[in-house]
């Protein structure tokens, strides 16, 4: 395989190689071989599919695939021999001229770049620590019965824990929303479901009771026509329902899949769930520790141009699905993503800095930790066992996971090797956000 490679730029490269093509039709020819002895084609017995049928029915597929593995296979190899650090994917296509016998193709990708000395000595890390208490178990009870509670309607005017039956219709000038009848929905007060001015104004009122408010909306409310203006805002109350919480007994227990009914074991159980929830906390208060520090010491770096870029725009994205789910309807403009160009920053050279110290060190995946983290996931479904067999099934699902516990693995080892404090948090500031 001939290889050339030349330089775009301070982290870009352009590598062309040629291949024989007598290795893909040699491939290919092998391939088509074996499907005519195993397919089964109506109006053929079993390994009696002529040639000719076989490459009319599956040639292109096989072709292509096999023209994708030779690329890949060429590729990496060339990187190999050559000593690259690839960042991202690179994007190949074929070349314009080949000689005769050859194919020839050009792959265009940035590199890794020249992170000098990383003396992770010098870096200063909090590792958090918490325990999951007495009260956090009791704490996740009361919300277990949250959501198990029922309601019953009263005459009485609605307070905070209700939940309310509610019309509500908007005026904006001249303009009416809707322009017709009444918006109905029902909102427990005090869960910030509503505008907070109008779950305010449902306080105190019994059924068939109405108000006008005053409201001001702010510029990114998720209801663009009153996004920025301000409303009256109508509400008459349909109905107040209080809630009826239920009892922590033997078959308030096993709803929960503890079959004994006992207090004792649905606590062990809870305080698992509690355990495992707090160990992902901790972590992403860890990686968010190194990742600041790592940006700080290696600020002044250049990073891969187009790297940066298609970062900016996954964050875009998930941005705007984001909202699309709280249902807003964002207007994406072609240069929206150039707001996350400086996250996507951190994040790409964080991952790059992970990726080099992993290298470096010849650190290795851990298969057993790769295993734990798998169990863990799963035992937060009713089947475990399915979960664990889709991931062993799905390449895609495993690798990943895969590349989740190296992260972590990297992420310890660094905070490890860093001066670093440790910082007692409670559970529930534990798993709270991060400012």
């Amino acid at each position: 395989m001939q290889v050339s490679v030349e330089s775009l730029g301070s982290l870009e490269r352009k590598m062309t190689f040629r291949v024989p093509s007598e290795r893909l039709d040699t491939q290919v020819g092998g391939r088509l071989r074996e499907i005519a002895r195993t397919t089964r084609l109506k109006g053929f017995r079993p390994g009696k599919v002529p040639a000719k049928v076989v490459e009319q029915r599956f040639g292109e597929q096989v072709r292509a695939e096999e023209l994708d593995r030779l690329l890949r296979e060429g590729f990496d190899q060339a990187i190999r021999e050559n000593e690259l650090q690839i960042a991202g994917q690179p994007r190949i296509a074929p070349e314009g001229e080949a000689g005769e016998g050859e194919l020839a193709f050009t792959a265009t990708f940035e590199i890794v770049p020249d992170f000098g000395s990383i003396e992770l000595e010098n870096l200063e890390v909090v590792r958090h620590t918490a325990e999951v208490a007495e009260d956090d178990i009791d704490r996740m009870i009361e919300n277990l019965r949250l959501q198990r509670r029922s309601w019953s309607a009263v005459t009485r005017g609605a307070q905070k824990g209700d939940a309310v039956d509610v019309e509500t219709w908007s005026q904006i000038g001249d303009d009416r929303l809707p322009a017709e009848g009444a918006e109905r929905g029902v909102t427990v007060l005090g869960s910030g479901a509503m505008y907070p001015e109008i779950e305010d104004a449902l306080i105190g009122l019994a059924k068939g009771e109405e108000k006008a408010i005053e409201v001001s909306f702010p510029a990114d409310w998720r209801v663009p026509q009153l996004a920025g203006k301000q409303a009256t805002v109508h509400v008459k109350v349909e109905q107040v329902s209080e809630q009826q919480l239920p009892e922590v007994d033997q078959a308030f227990i096993r709803s929960f899949g503890v079959k004994s009914g006992e207090m004792a074991q649905f606590r062990t159980e809870i305080r698992s769930n509690l355990e495992r929830e707090l160990k992902g906390a901790l972590m992403n208060r860890l990686r968010r520790e190194v990742g600041e520090q790592l940006v700080a010491a290696f600020a002044h770096v250049e990073l891969p141009p187009k790297l940066v870029e298609s970062e900016a725009k996954s964050l875009l994205r998930q941005t705007v699905e984001q909202a699309r789910r709280n249902g807003q309807n964002p207007t994406v403009a072609d240069d929206a993503h150039n707001e996350f160009l400086e996250p996507a920053r951190k994040r790409v050279l964080v991952g790059l800095l992970v990726g080099e110290v992993a290298r470096r060190n010849q650190l290795k995946l851990d298969p057993k930790r790769v295993n734990e983290t798998m169990r863990l996931i799963a035992s937060t479904y009713e089947e475990p066992q399915q979960v664990i067999e889709m991931y062993r099934n799905d390449p895609q699902l495993m690798s990943g996971l895969q590349n989740r516990v190296m992260e972590e693995q990297v992420i310890d080892w660094i905070a490890e090797r860093a001066k670093h404090t440790e910082q007692s948090l409670s559970f529930q500031d534990a798993i709270g956000p991060q400012g």
